[in-house]
């Protein structure tokens, strides 16, 4: 297995250099530092490619090649070592560049800006560099958290489960923005709209395996959504929401990230503030969830997390510890047990992990 983490290189005393890549343990999920990206700056979300041959950072800056905004910076992955090496970059065309994923044909990296409000879709090439932006979408509109939502904040967009859709969650305006994808032309053409409750603020956006349900996790009031997805219509259906926080928690918290086991059984969400996994069970023949549970991160503000593509292990990546916990999941009852291993990171805000002996199978993207 191997381990690539986005941090933030322009934070505190402690300074990150890059994008940090980790060989894995499949016997005890211990890390082991085997290179580091250099010089990229702000590589706060990773992706990588179908055919994992190349990896894709947003750079979360306020300025970038002497323009206001963010950039997008493209990587290839030796297939013998793992290690990165820079292929190109280009700008985001807004602030605080927060995600980036790549629809399933590889063609075609999907963007969220979080100040500006908008999502962008950049033609991915042949050598794996970025071309040009083809399409700039802007969000609109407010909701009414005066301090995060008076405006648009773009903070994540996915391809759906048939690659025909792609759904973007926008914390200012409390929605799921849904647009049809034009690979053709490499457009994001208005589909439709899943609305949140106000206040809400919804941040990560993940598929069910079987790509008949979703889950929505909800920064700003801490819960969880289970919707389930009509792949015809392309459209969601509110199924249930549940809070990520025990009932007796008083503090202040918000949720971060989402995902779901790869067995289809389980989702978790992370909770800054509480500092904990929020670990859910999911009705297969439902879509819907019952409460685990929480398990401390072992660390603070569990920014991003991971689970390995077997199903065994999640990382949890804690931004201002700077450490990575890596925890065992019991694959009949969901929950955690945290390991002795913990690995020391500066500010790791993104983990991505992938089975590298399966990536090097399949040319092309």
């Amino acid at each position: 297995m191997m381990v690539f983490v986005g941090t933030y290189t322009t934070r505190g005393s402690v300074r990150s250099e890059g994008i940090y890549v980790y060989r894995m343990d499949p016997a005890s999920g211990a890390l082991k530092l085997d290179s580091v990206a250099k010089g990229v700056v702000n590589p706060s979300y990773l992706e990588i490619g179908p055919k994992q041959r190349y990896l894709f950072a947003v750079n979360e800056v306020g300025e970038f090649a002497g323009k206001p905004g963010g950039g997008v910076s493209a990587f290839s992955i030796d297939p013998k070592t793992a290690r990165l090496t820079p292929l190109n970059q280009q700008p985001a065309h807004g602030a605080a560049t927060c995600y980036v994923s790549i629809e399933q044909t590889g063609r075609f990296a999907l963007v969220a800006n979080y100040s500006k409000g908008n999502v962008i879709m950049l033609p991915i090439l042949a050598d794996g560099k970025l071309g040009p932006a083809g399409d700039i979408v802007q969000h609109h509109g407010a909701s009414i958290d005066q301090g995060r939502q008076e405006a648009p904040r773009a903070h994540c967009i996915i391809p759906g489960p048939d690659n025909r859709y792609a759904f973007a969650a926008d914390l200012g305006i409390d929605k799921i923005i849904i647009y049809r994808m034009d690979l053709e032309h490499g457009k994001l053409l208005p589909h439709g709209e899943a609305k949140a409750k106000p206040g809400a603020g919804p941040r990560h956006f993940t598929f069910h395996p079987n790509g008949r349900y979703a889950y929505l996790i909800q920064e700003l009031n801490s819960t969880l959504t289970a919707f389930a997805y009509d792949a015809e219509k392309g459209s969601l259906e509110e199924l249930q929401t549940l809070s990520t926080l025990p009932e007796d928690f008083k503090g202040r918290n918000h949720c971060a990230d989402v995902h779901v086991s790869p067995s289809g059984k389980f989702v978790y969400g992370s909770n800054r503030g509480h500092d904990s996994i929020a670990m859910f069970a999911i009705d297969e023949k439902s879509g819907t969830l019952t409460s685990l549970g929480h398990e401390p991160t072992g660390g603070r503000t569990p920014r991003n997390f991971a689970i390995d593509p077997t199903g065994t292990y999640l990382l949890a990546a804690n931004q201002d510890t700077s450490n990575i916990v890596t925890f065992r999941i019991d694959p009949q009852t969901g929950k955690l047990k945290k390991t002795d291993h913990a690995t020391n990171v500066p500010f790791p805000v993104c983990v991505k992990i992938i089975n590298f002996r399966k990536a090097q199978a399949g040319p092309s993207r």
